[in-house]
């Protein structure tokens, strides 16, 4: 599954007003953002808090392909010509999300080179992610998926400090993003709890020392 959260140097203030009109709108946790098959017309932008992706399949399966922090954009598939969401945006605190128009940002694109060149860089960097999404969740045991998945919603090797997870993430969400069973992420969690790599307090810290399960082999 894709995930987690790419780095991207924009700021809200970055975002092209000049062009556009643009708003900001503050959601509740759990608060839908948009779902699956509306009408893609907007990209958006977190300012604040967090964002999780979900696609539903026709047999009712849902899977986690996102999680996305501050400083990052999504709904960008409205750019190529996608006519409706093929996936549902969901606060999973309250958030803080800018909606830019869809012509907003292709004029934008067109005539900002600051802005085209840190959203094309933005977009870049959230391929590399997808790749090493794949590569994890072909080659790696899902003791190792669980570990990596939490070490980057703690932003563990990004720029800026380390931070706790987001409070009351379940182990139904975790087990949707990393493609294993609620058991199997309740038990390696135990494991980690018991070894002092995450503790609960409030919400959910992740210590460094995490690092050793995905680098041993």
């Amino acid at each position: 599954m894709m995930r987690r959260k790419v780095r991207s140097a924009f700021d809200a203030k970055a975002v092209p007003a000049p062009f556009g009109t643009r708003t900001t709108r503050v959601y509740a946790t759990n608060q839908p953002i948009f779902s699956q098959g509306d009408r893609a017309d907007s990209v958006f932008f977190v300012a604040q808090g967090k964002v999780q992706l979900t696609v539903l399949s026709r047999q009712g399966k849902r899977a986690v392909i996102g999680l996305l922090g501050p400083r990052s954009f999504f709904g960008e598939g409205c750019l190529t010509g996608q006519p409706l969401r093929i996936s549902t945006a969901t606060a999973m605190m309250e958030s803080s999300i800018v909606r830019l128009r869809k012509a907003t940002v292709i004029r934008a694109l067109h005539q900002d080179p600051e802005f085209s060149g840190t959203f094309t860089m933005y977009l870049l960097s959230r391929n590399l992610q997808i790749e090493e999404d794949l590569v994890d969740q072909l080659f790696n045991s899902s003791e190792k998926r669980l570990a990596r998945t939490l070490l980057l919603l703690a932003n563990f090797g990004k720029k800026g400090r380390p931070e706790s997870i987001v409070p009351r993430i379940s182990h139904e969400t975790l087990a949707d993003m990393i493609g294993t069973t609620r058991s199997r992420v309740s038990f390696f969690m135990n494991k980690f709890r018991k070894l002092g790599f995450v503790k609960y307090n409030g919400g959910l810290e992740v210590h460094r020392s995490l690092l050793h399960v995905v680098l041993h082999d």
